[in-house]
Parts: C-alpha cells; sequence; structure tokens
C-alpha cells in the first residue's frame, strides 16, 4: 500500500525516487498522483518526506485534484535547463532532476528512477545521469518499491475494484443474454434481422457496455475455435459465430481513461457442447476448485500453481513445468495481480518462488486447457481480494455455465 513507501524506501536505501515518463499511460504515476488525469508531469519524493507533483502550468489546475503539492516545471527553472541544454530535451530533463530532488530537500544520494518512457530516451537520459556524482542513480529490478506497494490494495483501491467487478459482471451478463437470443441455421447462428453474427459484432456490443458503464475495453479476447486454443488469441472480426463451436470470451476492462481494472473469463459453447469440449471444461473447472482449495493466507503461491499442475498431469495433460516448450495443454501461470495495472503481483507461477498470498492482494486465478489442433481451448477466470479477515473473496459473480442455450433452430 502507498502507507507501505517509506518503509520500503528505508529497506532499500533510498534517499529519493523520481516518477516520470511521455504521454502514455504511466500506471506508477497514476498510482501515486491519485489517479490525477494528467499526460504530463513528473513525481518525486524524499524518504519519509512530501511527494511532489511536477508538471506544466496548463495541466496546473487537473495536478491540483491529486491533493499532492503541485509545483510547475516553470516554477522550478526547468526553462532555463532547456536554454542551457541548446534545447536538447532529454540533456534539460537530466539536470532538472536535480532541481526536482532539491525541491525536496535532497543535495545527495541515492534515487530511484520509475514510470514509462521510449526505451532509446530512458537510457540516454540514463547515461546523462550518471554524470551527476551528487546523486547514485538506481535502476531497480522488479519488484520495485513502487510495484511492491500496489501488490497489496487499501480500502479505497478495493472498493474501486468492486464497483469495476459489479460493472463489468452486468456486461458478461448482456453479451450472455444477446447470445441467448440468436438463432441457428446449420451450423451459424443468425440475429434477428437474419444476418450472420460475427466475433466483431459481439465485440462491438460488449464495447458499447462497457462504455455505457464508465469502462474501456483494453483488449478483450473473444476467440472461437481453434483460435480459442491460442491463450492470447483475439479471435477475428470476421469470423461468423458458430452452434457447438468454444468461446473463451475473456473481459478485462478498466475504468474509463486509465485505473482500476477486472480480469475475468469465461468458456462458452453457444447451442450445444460437444463433448470433448465438455470433458476438458468439466477438468478447468476441478482445476479452479482446487486453487481455491488450496489457498490459504502467507501461504507461497506458488503452491496454488504446483497442486494444479497435478491435476492436469496426471489427466495426461502437457503443463508448463513438465514441458515447458508445450503449445497445448495447460501451458500458463494459473494468476496474477490485478489493480492499475492489468498484470501486476503476485504471481502464481511455479517460477516465481517469493511471492506470498497478503491481506490487500488482489488477483487472477484462471487454469485453462488449449487444444487448437483439436480445434477449441477452455479457461475459467474470476478476480479475488483477500479481505481484511486473511479470507479470499470473489468479485466475480457471473455464472460458470458452459452452455449457452438457444431458441429453436430457424
Amino acid at each position: 500500500m502507498k502507507s507501505d513507501i517509506d518503509r520500503l524506501m528505508r529497506e532499500r536505501d533510498l534517499d529519493a525516487f523520481i516518477v516520470f515518463g511521455g504521454e502514455e499511460f504511466n500506471s506508477a504515476r497514476y498510482y501515486l498522483s491519485n489517479g490525477a488525469k494528467i499526460t504530463h508531469g513528473t513525481i518525486v519524493k524524499a524518504r519519509d518526506g512530501e511527494t511532489l507533483l511536477v508538471c506544466s502550468g496548463i495541466e496546473y489546475a487537473e495536478a491540483q485534484k491529486s491533493s499532492l503539492p503541485v509545483k510547475t516545471s516553470a516554477e522550478l527553472g526547468y526553462h532555463d535547463r532547456l536554454q542551457e541544454a541548446d534545447n536538447k530535451a532529454t540533456a534539460a530533463t537530466a539536470l532538472f532532476f536535480g532541481d526536482l530532488l532539491r525541491a525536496v530537500g535532497l543535495r545527495s544520494g541515492r534515487v530511484g528512477l520509475y514510470g514509462s518512457w521510449q526505451v532509446n530516451k530512458t537510457i540516454r537520459l540514463y547515461q546523462l545521469l550518471a554524470t551527476q556524482s551528487q546523486y547514485e542513480f538506481v535502476a531497480e529490478g522488479s519488484p520495485t518499491v513502487i510495484e511492491t506497494a500496489m501488490l497489496t490494495k487499501d480500502a479505497q483501491e478495493i472498493a474501486r475494484m468492486k464497483s469495476v467487478a459489479r460493472r463489468s459482471n452486468a456486461v458478461m451478463q448482456a453479451v450472455w443474454d444477446f447470445l441467448g437470443g440468436l438463432r441457428q441455421a446449420g451450423e451459424f447462428l443468425l440475429d434477428e434481422a437474419g444476418e450472420r453474427v460475427t466475433i466483431g459484432m459481439v465485440k462491438d456490443l460488449a464495447r458499447r457496455e462497457l462504455m455505457a458503464r464508465g469502462l474501456e475495453d483494453t483488449g478483450m479476447i473473444f476467440a472461437q475455435g481453434a483460435d480459442g486454443g491460442s491463450p492470447h488469441s483475439r479471435g477475428e472480426a470476421d469470423m461468423p459465430l458458430q452452434a457447438g463451436q468454444a468461446i473463451v470470451f475473456d473481459l478485462f476492462p478498466r475504468e474509463l481513461g486509465g485505473g482500476y481494472h477486472h480480469d475475468m473469463t469465461r468458456t462458452w459453447c453457444v447451442g450445444y457442447a460437444p463433448p470433448e469440449v465438455q470433458a476438458a471444461y468439466d477438468t478447468v473447472r476441478e482445476a479452479f476448485d482446487i486453487a481455491i482449495e488450496a489457498y490459504g493466507l502467507n501461504k507461497p503461491a506458488h503452491l496454488m500453481q504446483e497442486i494444479v499442475q497435478d491435476h492436469f498431469e496426471a489427466r495426461g495433460h502437457a503443463t508448463s513445468r513438465s514441458d515447458p516448450k508445450t503449445l497445448h495443454g495447460y501451458m500458463h501461470s494459473l494468476g496474477h495481480g490485478v489493480g492499475i495495472d492489468i498484470h501486476e503481483r503476485p504471481s502464481i507461477s511455479h517460477l516465481a518462488r517469493k511471492d506470498i498470498f497478503e491481506i490487500g492482494n488482489v488477483f487472477s486465478i484462471e487454469p485453462g486447457l488449449y487444444y487448437p489442433d483439436q480445434g477449441f481451448g477452455v479457461r475459467v477466470e474470476d478476480l479475488f481480494v483477500i479481505d481484511e479477515t486473511g479470507q479470499l473473496v470473489s468479485l466475480t459473480t457471473f455464472r460458470k455455465d458452459l452452455v449457452i442455450p438457444l431458441r429453436d433452430k430457424a
């Protein structure tokens, strides 16, 4: 949580940190600025001191909504630095970082660097910063101070994520209702006008439903048949929906304009499910329940993944543990933290040995089986929070039925 940041800085011997970046969404900046709607801006914090937000004058009013102390870059002398650097922006930024640190009272020390920027600019900036002998600029490995703080959510963050969850579940219901209202003609599914329904049409519906609820799509998966057998295939927009084909629907929207996410997946067959899909689905549902039973507060997260791998391997399915090169079976981690970023800590993987389950974690549990050569994939995913009592609570309330019943055939 944010309240842990000073402690984490002491543990890592950091005297200050700077969060910077360009116009792209910057989760660290968003987190520390309390969601301020700014497109630029730099954050500087001294250990056990204030967190200062520095922005351009055109964003000053928005930056003040962060509830942080705010200064403009002009006020702190950036334009003088730009002139000093012969109008070379990256060189001016390197000089300006010293001004930022002095603004929070730091004349020397170890300084962490965070945020997101173009790789070439970041490398060049780091090279220039190395010439400032009074400061040691540190590029932490993962998990960083900020990633570690984001690992546990406070009550306000959890309340926002519960709201996103409720709205996401409602969108899933809207798509279920739409598909259940289609008609089957041969192998294809038709809308009320008698037109074949495509994956693109379903995604457009989902996006409209998201927008109506103040959410935005961040790249949903709606993949049918063999595409669903590739875990991150988004699905082909022009592909017509077919009865009996397995559909992997992975919905992971966030608050409109950037903010907290939800993450949920359901596998559906419209009309009926082929026996091989039903069998795989039953095995995945068993794995899901086994994972829940394996939860324990303060237990290593990798143990949950390993018991699910045991389950699949005992039933003849390859896993990323039994065959790291496999392109079928169960080939990914069991889950991951979710928050401002769609992928955060903890990592529920046999390859991540240090993460444990803590109060305030929000994470997915998402076992799956993938057989593209057989024309299907299956995944089931809920998002969970570990509440203040240490209990594991699902935020994903939508049903887990495999088959969406259809009207009579056309």
